[in-house]
């Protein structure tokens, strides 16, 4: 039994100014170039927000529950997820993103919670290489994506006829 729910946390400094870097999480022209394929519009409190991985034939939708500029984002993704951006400096922008609100056996949480963790700390590092030094790394693309089958966060919904 656990004594704790689950949470998944990536946390990473990326060396850009916040506004650039907020508007890189909200903006699917560049979220593209370093977590899914295409989004069908920005992020923005309204109707979901679809964001596709064309590679493996799935998309999700996601609801924004608070955004709040530069500060924070929070979305239903199905579970809660929020990322939090912290200026350091005029330069600098430390970024955490933190997901929770897992279900299944406690089993299952901590595996949603494990590859929720691994997803978004690359998604982290592709988006600090993307601003900082303009670098493609195509983790994401890379990915042995097996999140659809496990239910997490990265898990999406649709199959290749959906997408």
């Amino acid at each position: 039994m656990l004594q704790h729910e689950p949470v998944a946390r990536a946390e990473l400094l990326v060396r850009r100014p916040v506004a650039e870097v907020f508007e890189a999480w909200i903006d699917p022209n560049v979220t593209s170039k370093f977590w899914f394929s295409r989004g069908d519009r920005r992020l923005d409190q309204g109707p979901s927000v679809r964001w596709f991985w064309d590679p493996f034939g799935i998309h999700a939708d996601v609801n924004v529950i608070v955004l709040e500029l530069n500060k924070r984002i929070v979305i239903e993704w199905p579970t809660p997820v929020e990322w939090t951006f912290e200026p350091r400096g005029e330069d600098a922008t430390y970024v955490t993103i933190t997901a929770s609100g897992f279900e299944g056996s406690d089993d299952e949480k901590v595996a949603q919670a494990i590859d929720a963790m691994g997803g978004f700390t690359a998604a982290l590092v592709a988006c600090k290489a993307y601003l900082e030094h303009g670098v493609l790394l195509n983790l994401i693309a890379d990915y042995e994506y097996d999140g659809a089958a496990q239910g997490g966060p990265d898990a999406a919904q649709g199959g290749p006829d959906d997408a």
